[in-house]
């Protein structure tokens, strides 16, 4: 589907009504040497790949979609720039296909739509009196509690 290299293809979904295609000449690779596990290889090879779309010179993207990602949390943007970083595998290839999967999810999450805004409602009757015949019957189980007075 995404493989390195080519085009960042992102399928239709919220926000997102036909989808979205990011030239692969706006996705900037960065390889570096990656920690943790790779043999004898670890010091050698740059397994580590760090992601970057800038969103503001993004030809794909409408003005209206730029300045929803750059208004959501959930894209993560920085100084207008969106970066992900992978290195949970031992080769170079793998860790290019995780961060562009990592990109499509923070593009999804940023380009979503807004959740409605939620509609005040008032408690019923009897929800109010359930509530506070309970704070009466547990008043009355403290109560009973403590030192009884001898007769």
């Amino acid at each position: 589907m995404n493989e390195p290299g080519a085009d960042l293809e992102v399928t239709p979904g919220p926000g997102l009504r036909r989808g979205l295609v990011i030239p692969a000449s706006e996705l900037v690779e960065r390889f570096s040497r990656a920690s943790g596990p790779g043999g004898q290889g670890v010091n050698t090879t740059d397994s580590r790949v760090e992601l970057v779309l800038d969103v503001r010179t993004c030809t794909a993207l409408t003005p209206a979609q730029r300045e929803r990602l750059e208004d959501s949390p959930a894209a993560r943007v920085v100084g207008g720039r969106i970066t992900v970083v992978a290195s949970e595998h031992r080769s170079q290839l793998r860790n290019r296909a995780a961060a562009r999967e990592r990109l499509v999810a923070l593009l999804r999450a940023g380009l979503a739509p807004p959740a409605p805004a939620r509609r005040a409602t008032r408690p019923t009757r009897g929800s109010q009196q359930r509530r506070i015949e309970g704070k009466k019957r547990r008043g009355e189980v403290k109560s009973g509690r403590g030192r009884v007075a001898p007769e």
